[in-house]
């Protein structure tokens, strides 16, 4: 049974909570956030507490707060030579103070509060900058995830950047396919479909075998009838970008296509 306390209460906090809460193999024995107004709901399912010169003895001490968070949080921590592991995707592990064991349980998934989640399917990524304390870090992720992956800072930063494209910008394309959608009084819901199927599709086929639409297919005039459509400049912008972006990756294919008609 490993044993861990949570620092912070923000979104990931919240759903790692659950997770452990979950699992046979963890036990929570505190939860620490500096405004306990956000953890007091769960008081009667794990000791909390807003002082942090109070932390209990752990395993594994799990900072979830924002990036610049980090160091201050680590720098306050009233021991010392004990495991202590952030969540940050691109933060360093040096982010933690030295006077303890640092690593990063770095769970690779967007996490809204009330949306839920099956942590068994989120891949987790972990670093220990001492290796004895790996195997601890994979046992609790083992504990709540069938998905556990080894990096380094690099792979974990160049992951965390990717998510960036992969998520919070498809989920800014989604916004404004809703407003183009919402100004014609079309249903947004409509596209949900399509939304699945593309995600679903580069589970088995490369980003870029599954790319389709008129900007792969060169199609001029559709492009042309798309911008006079558009009457805001920063959608035409975003049109136009995409456009230029996927029309430079995939010209050698579409040139290679006309040679051989």
């Amino acid at each position: 049974m490993i044993s861990v306390v949570i620092l912070g209460a923000g979104n990931v906090a919240h759903h790692l909570y659950k997770a452990f809460f979950s699992s046979e193999n963890v036990t929570v024995k505190q939860w620490y956030n500096r405004s306990i107004k956000s953890i007091r709901p769960l008081d009667n399912t794990v000791e909390i507490t807003d002082d942090i010169s109070k932390l209990v003895e752990a395993d594994v001490y799990i900072i979830a707060v924002s990036d610049d968070a980090i160091s201050e949080i680590s720098k306050q921590l009233p021991f010392e030579n004990r495991l202590v592991v952030h969540t940050s995707g691109s933060a360093s592990g040096y982010d933690i103070d030295q006077k303890n064991r640092r690593g990063i349980f770095y769970p690779l998934q967007t996490f809204s509060k009330d949306a839920a989640i099956d942590f068994a399917t989120v891949p987790i990524c972990l670093e220990a900058l001492m290796k004895k304390d790996y195997p601890v870090l994979k046992e609790l992720a083992k504990s709540i995830s069938t998905i556990t992956k080894r990096i380094n800072s690099d792979q974990r930063a160049a992951l965390h950047l990717a998510a960036v494209f992969v998520n919070n910008f498809t989920n800014q394309l989604f916004r404004v396919a809703h407003e183009i959608t919402e100004s014609q009084g079309a249903e947004f819901d409509l596209l949900k479909p399509l939304i699945v199927e593309t995600a679903n599709k580069v589970q088995d086929l490369s980003p870029y075998k599954a790319q389709t639409g008129p900007a792969k297919r060169n199609d001029k005039k559709t492009i042309k009838r798309h911008l006079k459509m558009l009457s805001n400049d920063d959608h035409i912008a975003i049109y136009k970008l995409m456009t230029a972006s996927i029309r430079k990756t995939h010209a050698l294919a579409n040139f290679k296509q006309k040679s051989n008609n």
